[in-house]
């Protein structure tokens, strides 16, 4: 099981942040055969409280309240858009636009279950983008979400043609490896019978999160994960 001490961004007595690793769930699912972000910070802290959630593959920030005033405080912050939403990723191909705003409203899916999709009935969704670095196959790209709707950037990245690296759910879901970037030829090490891919997760991480509570103000970030900094140093180190 996770330790919470490895991933704890911040703690006071109204909230716990947490730098979420991918594949794990912030809440549990409807099956509960799998353990969640949540039952684990229960375990430690007795009540805790959802405030957002990330999806499962996506790892980085994500707040629980401790306590129902904290929760009530937090939820409205959300909703009202009273908070500073960014996340990195990489996505295929690289946008026309370099940088802009996606303004294209959400919804389920009229078919496919669980699937989100750009419907003019839609909620309103705004996603602003900017590539950071371009690598040609792949973009680094910074993402501020205005509003918070489920798969928002997967959805609207999609729509755009450029849909985040590994997505099996908008993308191609294809893992990465090295042996597609390095521009040398690319050798096996002896003990490996197959090449083992550099990154097979969805490519995005809830990186910075800011909000004022409390008349305190909260600026949290949270570090890159080991393998999307590993991608990331090879494709600079093959550009």
């Amino acid at each position: 099981m996770m330790k919470i001490e490895e991933h704890l961004l911040q703690e006071d007595e109204n909230l716990v942040a947490i730098n979420k690793p991918s594949g794990l769930l912030t809440i549990p699912d409807r099956e509960g055969k799998e353990i969640s972000l949540k039952q684990i910070l229960k375990i430690k802290y007795g009540d805790i409280f959802t405030v957002h959630r990330l999806d499962r593959d996506t790892s980085g920030i994500v707040v629980f309240a401790k306590n129902e005033e904290a929760h009530k405080q937090l939820s409205h912050l959300f909703e009202a858009r009273e908070t500073i939403k960014i996340y990195n990723g990489f996505v295929l191909g690289s946008p026309f636009q370099k940088s802009g705003t996606i303004n294209e409203p959400i919804a389920e899916h009229p078919v496919k279950k669980g699937l989100m999709t750009v419907y003019k009935k839609g909620k309103e969704s705004i996603t602003e983008y900017e590539e950071l670095e371009n690598f040609k196959l792949y973009s680094w790209m910074q993402f501020h979400i205005l509003t918070g709707r489920t798969h928002q950037i997967r959805v609207h990245m999609k729509h755009l043609g450029h849909p985040i690296v590994c997505d099996d759910l908008y993308g191609d879901a294809k893992p990465v490896f090295i042996s597609s970037i390095k521009r040398k030829k690319f050798n096996l090490s002896k003990d490996e019978e197959e090449e083992r891919p550099i990154l097979s997760r969805l490519a995005l991480h809830a990186s910075k999160l800011k909000f004022d509570l409390d008349s305190k103000t909260y600026e949290l970030e949270a570090e890159l994960p080991k393998d999307l900094r590993a991608l990331l140093q090879q494709l600079r180190k093959n550009k």
